[in-house]
């Protein structure tokens, strides 16, 4: 190898979640999914609603309401995930990117290290996110497009498996305990970010190799994951 040149090919590639991770919108997620439910006669507090963030909605809203002893059938359910979409939607102008996550990704790509976004979101709520990102990824895994979403694998399996690269070594960023269960499941290393709501204890009992406030925290410490990205020793 040349001097002065980086030899990325033995690194791992990253694959992200969206919500909590890149773009700042767990809470107004959080509030949606209690208007819908309030509109369909299930009262809760958002603390409940947002331990479950991060999982697939199907999964998210049986989970709230087994807690509340309610039982819908399969049209209801559906009708709840429309309803929190179109609520999720009017509280778009609310949504911010996380510190550092375009820079981040831009630092990636210009290093030419491979990553993927895998989101338990559907493409409805993913789209508009990306467009608050400003990024065009090459590969986009939602909801739609795997059998079941996280806490199971199959999202980041996907992706990895579309970017070419080995999931065993790749590093899995996310914000939820969901998260980190999946890239255990998947057998990949994972990296919680805090940005999500969730503490450094709840996401490391979770499997997190390492935990980090948000993406700008982690682009200060890649090195952390033997991510190099400029020439060195």
């Amino acid at each position: 190898m040349a001097a002065g040149t980086v030899d990325i090919s033995s690194r791992p590639a990253l694959l992200f979640d969206l919500d909590g991770t890149l773009v700042d919108s767990v809470y107004q997620h959080v509030l949606s999914w209690r208007e819908a439910l309030t509109e369909a006669g299930v009262e809760l507090s958002v603390w409940r609603i947002h331990r479950r963030i991060g999982m697939s909605g199907g999964l998210l809203v049986n989970a709230l309401l087994r807690e509340t002893g309610h039982l819908f059938g399969r049209e209801e359910v559906r009708r709840l995930q429309d309803a929190h979409i179109r609520a999720y939607t009017q509280r778009l102008s609310e949504v911010r990117p996380l510190p550092g996550a375009r820079r981040l990704l831009d630092h990636l790509t210009e290093a030419g290290i491979p990553w993927a976004i895998a989101t338990s979101g559907g493409r409805a709520t993913a789209l508009p996110a990306l467009d608050i990102l400003g990024i065009t990824p090459t590969v986009v895994v939602t909801r739609e497009e795997v059998p079941y979403a996280k806490p199971d694998p199959h999202l980041f399996l996907a992706a990895a498996r579309r970017l070419g690269v080995d999931i065993r070594e790749s590093i899995v960023v996310g914000d939820s305990v969901w998260d980190m269960l999946a890239a255990q499941r998947a057998r990949a290393l994972g990296v919680g970010l805090q940005s999500g709501g969730y503490g450094r204890e709840e996401l490391e009992r979770a499997g997190a190799y390492r935990v980090y406030q948000d993406p700008d925290d982690l682009e200060r410490h890649l090195d952390e994951l033997g991510i190099r990205t400029t020439p060195g020793p």
